[in-house]
């Protein structure tokens, strides 16, 4: 099938790469340039691990192609995904100023046939039909501006919604295996295109064992489509909250939150998923979902409580380790810090929201000197962002000096480091495990003071 992806931010490419390694003919389209031109070259301008490869491999089959013109890609494609962000507006509310201006665009390219336009990008619950509204929008003003040659122009199309389940770091994997693909639309003739666009994941011949069921296709309308998304991520920020809630309440009382994770998620009713007590989520969706919900509850007159106290608990959360540090380092004005990890999760350059930010800025504002060491950040260059942190490109030199290390993101590597060596190097060997990733037994006989979460 002939597809066009519009905008190639972290959805927007992977889904795009995806699709034609499914077989399909794609043509991603991004209004930069210089990404355009980037990608062009095989190289992806976001971290994830395959996905360059991925590039190269179906661009050299002339699968796969990029472009600055959306025409082009409207023109030569029948199915359309909107990919553009939708960042956080203060009041919680998403900003859809990408999607609106790609739906007038669509409109305004519109050729003769019937074409689907799908809505990847994560858009507040009824934007369906307002997408259609602003297609019709684009394809009026076409008509208009070409006169009376304008009224042969023909626009026959559907909106589906398709929100993704993506998890950074592993969305390759996640695009070929889902746990469901869901499809919203009140067109039979758009979801029949969509299952056969689909159809080689649903049928597992892309999978890692082909040998699994198909995939569930949840098909709703487009409301109940979008609500899924946000219900989905708010329902795992909450239940992330929810054990870190459950961690400092062990604390205080002398249990051992891994263990009470551990026999809470062995009933199948709760699983062991996102039970992992830290020092809170971040990221690109679980914040910028849970607070658009929370908006949209707001606006239809209902106040969402348990979801505004899920984010009230993860701010609090993000802060705990402040707390651990004093306690073991006092006054932490003069100290020097070190933070092991500044992405909000491994196996990723995002910094979008990261607990890292909000651990730099207040030891800032203690008076504590921080230095940091991220296996992508500190070999990209990338800086942007991160004022009050001296990044280093070496474990050593992290260690250096420092009087308290802080582990923020759980990167495989950090688990096996010479953690003998770095106690050595430093003034005060005292860690802090924001993630209890590390295990405490080898840290205390390296000669650390080891602080967990929960403990």
């Amino acid at each position: 099938m002939r597809v066009c992806v519009i905008g190639t931010g972290y959805v927007g490419l992977v889904t795009g790469v995806c699709l034609a390694e499914s077989g399909h003919q794609v043509i991603c389209v991004d209004n930069n340039e210089e990404k355009v031109k980037l990608m062009k070259s095989g190289q992806a301008p976001i971290y994830e691990p395959g996905l360059s490869e991925l590039m190269q491999s179906n661009a050299k089959e002339e699968r796969l192609q990029f472009t600055s013109d959306l025409a082009m890609g409207v023109e030569n494609s029948d199915i359309f995904f909107i990919a553009v962000g939708t960042p956080p507006l203060p009041t919680g509310e998403s900003d859809t100023r990408y999607v609106e201006a790609v739906a007038r665009g669509i409109g305004a390219c519109l050729t003769k046939g019937y074409k689907v336009i799908v809505n990847k990008s994560t858009v507040p619950i009824g934007s369906g039909d307002w997408v259609r509204k602003l297609v019709l929008d684009g394809v009026a003003e076409r008509k208009a501006s070409l006169g009376e040659s304008g009224t042969e122009i023909e626009a026959e199309f559907d909106v589906v919604s398709n929100p993704e389940f993506l998890r950074e770091g592993t969305a390759i994997f996640d695009t070929f295996n889902p746990d469901r693909i869901v499809l919203g639309s009140n067109s039979q003739k758009a979801l029949d295109m969509m299952q056969e666009l689909y159809t080689p994941i649903i049928e597992r011949k892309v999978a890692d064992d082909k040998s699994l069921p198909p995939v569930p296709v949840v098909v709703t309308n487009l409301n109940s489509a979008e609500m899924i998304k946000y219900a989905a991520n708010s329902f795992l920020a909450t239940k992330i909250s929810f054990v870190n809630e459950v961690a400092n309440i062990c604390e205080r009382v002398g249990a051992d939150v891994t263990q009470v994770a551990k026999g809470i998620g062995l009933d199948s009713r709760i699983g062991s998923k996102f039970l992992q007590a830290g020092i809170g989520w971040g990221g690109s969706c679980f914040p910028k979902d849970v607070s658009a919900l929370i908006h949209t509850s707001d606006d239809y007159g209902y106040d969402a409580k348990l979801l505004k106290s899920a984010v009230e608990v993860n701010q609090r959360q993000r802060t705990l380790a402040i707390d651990k540090l004093q306690q073991a380092l006092k006054i932490l004005k003069g100290k020097t810090v070190g933070l092991l990890g500044l992405t909000f999760k491994p196996d990723t350059d995002d910094m979008r929201d990261a607990p890292s930010l909000d651990l730099i800025k207040e030891l800032n504002r203690l008076g504590a000197q921080v230095k940091a060491y991220d296996p992508i950040i500190s070999q990209s260059g990338m800086r942007h962002g991160l004022s009050g942190v001296h990044v280093e490109t070496d474990l050593e030199q992290l260690a250096d000096g420092c009087d308290a290390l802080v582990l923020v993101t759980d990167w495989e590597q950090f688990s096996k480091l010479d953690y003998q060596k770095m106690a050595k190097l430093m003034a005060n060997p005292v860690f802090i495990d924001g993630r209890n990733f590390c295990d405490r037994k080898a840290l205390e006989a390296a000669g650390f003071q080891y602080v967990g979460i929960g403990h």
